[in-house]
């Protein structure tokens, strides 16, 4: 949980993990403000390199999605707590890859 300091505009001025006094419960609905604020502390290649961590897992799901197709590695050889989260991930990529497919799969697409 954290706690927040706003100035008289409403922005985020600190942050806590600590009630103190001035600093009031953050919501849910503070949390990209906080982040953005902690961002702003951090420095501008702090953010992109947390930018470039994002795509890096990607990068890291499809080689292991490779990995296993090839037959280098079996699913069940990851620890059980990776096995979690690459299904989760391939739930919801699968579900990403329905949503955007926009023609039913009978239906071609005719270019002149």
């Amino acid at each position: 949980m954290h706690y927040i300091k706003r100035n008289e505009r409403g922005d985020i001025v600190a942050v806590s993990q600590e009630a103190l006094p001035g600093f009031v419960e953050s919501a849910e609905s503070d949390e990209s403000e906080i982040m953005a604020f902690s961002s702003s502390l951090a420095g501008q290649e702090h953010v992109e390199l947390s930018r470039s961590d994002l795509d890096f897992v990607r990068v890291l799901d499809d080689v292991i999605e490779l990995l296993m197709a090839k037959n280098v590695i079996q699913f069940t050889e990851l620890p059980d707590a990776s096995q979690a989260k690459m299904l989760m991930r391939r739930r919801l990529r699968d579900g990403l890859d329905n949503k955007l497919d926009l023609l039913p799969e009978d239906e071609k697409l005719l270019l002149k």
